[in-house]
């Protein structure tokens, strides 16, 4: 009976060939696009699952209060881990990272930049970071012990036995490769290279061992029956009892469950993050799920009524009810079963262009127990679905009244749900595209939004070597070179002013107020290097040491002062006292969306960490930066010429919009283009059935066109209709979303009105296809006796 019915199923697709073809592709296309969504969902909710203790593992965070507003901090003081290992109780383990940085390392005559981290040994006990080589107990006992990746080995030294081997780090000390441990995978919130002991760096500034200097970030481990909220209490206040102060500083544990998708805080309270992204899409999947099985049962209840003699024939011959149910629903199943297939076929096809799309690295693996859940659960769901109604409907057909070709009274039950679906499909597609256009447009008004710097031309590069010693010859030779305007030294990229203090005072402060200000020691070159503009006073001098005493401050910082805030004003920082020599206009760094934030910059060059260089701006790109490359090899030997682009840093600040505007774009071009297989059978099954009337109004005069209006009319009015439900929704959804910018735009009604027409013309071309064939037929054949 099984292959019976089988059989029956497989001769009604290939008579119904179009019918089939629309049917399991727009499913096939949905599902595969739901489950590249969900590959991205799950890759994100398993960031950190490779290390096993993740359940107890924390980073400690500082909140600090300026001017009544909290601000989250990752650093702690490098005393810290050291301490509270013995003087909190349920902390089993601490150790320090100092943060990923690129150093070089070198082995005869390679040179390779590589990231990585100074830590304590401890932090190999504390993420049980599995080792291919060495022992992880003792590998980082020695103070020039090093531990590398196995990626970092092979390149180093082949096939051949790392351990025991010397790499030379900064052309400076060399370091014994003391073990060799399993890349960290790219879902990982950690990752580095290479770990070398602290114990090297620690003390090499004096700030670094006092209480009040926050530089180290700081891992702990708990006792597997430690409270957590009881060593919060302990660490709340932890930093103040060192100090002997009330500076307001409270430390909180950060669980690493939390780091990947809750790392947003807003006032000192974790507020959402990627998180929101991750429903973001999953809501995606699943309305693109959703249009897709509307679309396949619309179609499957649609075509069932031409199938009333076959039921007829079948009940005159002695099949039950519950048979013809049971065969129904089961083409539907099989039906769906085989878009599943396609729909793998279709994964495994666009995963490569996905990945690039996401910036991942995401696999399919067909046998995982997980993703062959999903996919049966998703066959056997939208089967019954799209059976249960034709089966239920058919099955109820008297035989005597289909085999005289009596007609059958559809009812308007039928016609409504088929009505409803098309006008589902249509509203999630549509606010699909009101959504991506919104997200665009933010995304775009951020970008134009005017920085107080040129960000165009401009590269810089990490200090390495002798670059700030032989800056004035390097500066020299690239203005000689012919391709570069400028260049200067800074501590961070001007994107990027990392470090803050609350220590200043002025006259006339007030001393309940205590605002963060960010500070950059940089370059006499750096204000017109990055191209910011002086409102008032002066540059620095050439000769860095004629302004050692003076500073110059942004606008923001200026208000902040009142009446000091001026050229001339005297701004002290702990004992020493600093004049302001300029005021630059307000700039924009770290967050993009909010307003400027007070800044200042020191006139010194002896520990900067970048080298910023603007190109000309008539200058071919990659020339210039083949000449930057042989004068930065010729006056700074043994290490590689590495650069990042302004421009691409400032881009990627915007990853993750870019990315939802993407996927939202794709997927409801997808959206549309699923609705419309299903609308364009819907338009051949209508046509069809009203062929006799098509036929009879064009012998009495009825023209094309006016014939395509009138099969036409009805599937607009539902895009209507979808309309009238889609902007609402659609308003509401993004407006809640751009509420988390404080820089954003209006929402604008021309954008709803694109969307409405865009979407009418798309169901009108679908339609009209079909329309304008039928309006064609000779009506000699549409009325010729059956």
């Amino acid at each position: 009976m099984i292959k019976n019915y089988l059989k029956t199923t497989f001769r009604s697709l290939l008579k119904n060939r179009s019918y089939s073809f629309l049917n399991i592709t727009g499913l096939a296309v949905g599902i595969a696009c739901a489950s590249l969504i969900f590959l991205w969902v799950q890759d994100e909710l398993t960031f950190n699952h490779n290390f096993e203790k993740r359940a107890n593992i924390y980073k400690i965070y500082e909140n600090q209060t300026y001017e009544g507003k909290v601000s989250t901090f990752h650093a702690t003081p490098g005393l810290m881990a050291k301490t509270i290992t013995t003087e909190i109780p349920g902390i089993k383990s601490a150790a320090r990272l100092s943060g990923t940085s690129a150093s070089l390392f070198s082995l005869g005559d390679k040179y390779i930049n590589e990231q990585g981290d100074y830590a304590d040994k401890e932090i190999l006990s504390i993420l049980d970071i599995p080792f291919v080589k060495g022992n992880p107990a003792t590998a980082m006992q020695e103070l020039h012990s090093l531990v590398i990746n196995e990626t970092m080995a092979k390149k180093f030294f082949g096939d051949a036995e790392p351990i025991g081997k010397a790499l030379k780090m900064n052309n400076d000390k060399e370091f014994t490769v003391t073990g060799v441990f399993h890349d960290l995978p790219k879902n990982s919130t950690l990752q580095f290279h290479w770990l070398v002991p602290l114990a090297n760096i620690d003390h090499s500034q004096p700030w670094m061992t006092m209480w009040g200097a926050n530089w180290a970030r700081t891992y702990v481990e708990l006792e597997p029956s430690a409270n957590v909220a009881s060593v919060n209490q302990k660490l709340k206040n932890y930093i103040s009892t060192k100090t002997k102060n009330d500076n307001k500083t409270v430390c909180f544990l950060f669980a690493m469950n939390d780091w990947n998708l809750h790392d947003n805080f807003v006032d000192g309270k974790m507020s959402g993050g990627k998180i929101q992204y991750v429903k973001t899409f999953t809501f995606i999947a699943w309305i693109i799920l959703l249009i897709a099985c509307i679309n396949f049962m619309n179609l499957s209840t649609a075509r069932s009524e031409q199938r009333a003699k076959e039921v007829g024939v079948r009940k005159v011959m002695g099949a039950g009810r519950g048979k013809l149910i049971g065969q129904f629903i089961g083409e539907a199943v099989v039906m769906s079963f085989v878009s599943v297939v396609l729909a793998i076929g279709i994964v495994y096809l666009a995963l490569p262009s996905f990945n690039d799309m996401v910036q991942k690295e995401l696999s399919v693996n067909i046998l995982e127990p997980g993703h062959l859940i999903f996919l049966f659960t998703i066959a056997i769901i939208t089967g019954l679905l799209a059976g249960s109604y034709p089966a239920f409907y058919l099955s109820s057909f008297n035989p005597i009244t289909v085999l005289k070709n009596i007609k059958i009274k559809t009812g308007a039950a039928s016609g409504f749900i088929r009505q409803s679906l098309v006008v589902i499909q249509f509203s999630a597609s549509i606010i699909l595209i009101i959504g991506t256009v919104i997200i665009y447009q933010q995304i775009q008004h951020v970008k134009n939004r005017q920085l107080g710097y040129d960000r165009n031309n401009l590269i810089y590069m990490d200090v390495q070597g002798k670059m700030v010693e032989h800056f004035a010859a390097i500066r020299n030779d690239l203005n000689k070179s012919g391709v570069v305007e400028n260049a200067a030294l800074s501590d961070d990229p001007v994107l990027e002013v990392g470090s803050n203090t609350d220590g200043y005072t002025w006259e006339g402060k007030d001393a309940t107020k205590n605002p963060l200000i960010s500070w950059e020691k940089v370059s006499p070159q750096f204000i017109s290097t990055m191209g910011m503009k002086l409102v008032a006073g002066r540059d620095f001098y050439a000769d860095a040491k004629l302004d050692s005493s003076n500073v110059i401050i942004n606008e923001a910082f200026a208000r902040q002062m009142g009446k000091e805030g001026r050229v001339g004003g005297i701004l002290r920082d702990g004992n020493k006292s600093y004049q302001i020599t300029g005021i630059v206009k307000d700039f924009l760094y770290n967050d993009m969306y909010a307003t400027s934030a007070p800044a200042l910059f020191y006139c010194k060059e002896a520990e900067n960490r970048i080298f910023n260089v603007r190109l000309k701006s008539d200058v071919n790109v990659q020339d210039a930066l083949t000449k930057i490359g042989q004068v930065m090899k010729a006056n700074n030997p043994g290490y590689p010429f590495e650069y990042k682009f302004i421009d691409d840093d400032f881009d990627q600040l915007f990853k993750t919009e870019t990315l939802t505007g993407s996927l939202a774009g794709v997927f409801a071009g997808l959206a549309i283009f699923i609705s419309c297989l299903g609308l364009f059978g819907l338009a051949a099954y209508t046509a069809e059935r009203r062929i006799k009337e098509i036929g009879i109004r064009k012998v009495l005069g009825a023209s094309v066109s006016g014939l395509v209006g009138l099969l036409s009319k009805d599937f607009l009015k539902l895009v209507c209709i979808a309309c009238v439900i889609a902007f609402p929704v659609a308003f509401w959804t993004t407006h809640h979303w751009l509420q988390s910018y404080q820089y954003r735009i209006d929402i604008n009604w021309v954008v709803f009105a694109v969307a409405g027409v865009a979407a009418m013309l798309i169901a009108l071309t679908t339609v009209s296809f079909q329309a304008i064939k039928a309006a064609l037929m000779n009506p000699v054949k549409s009325l010729r006796s059956e």
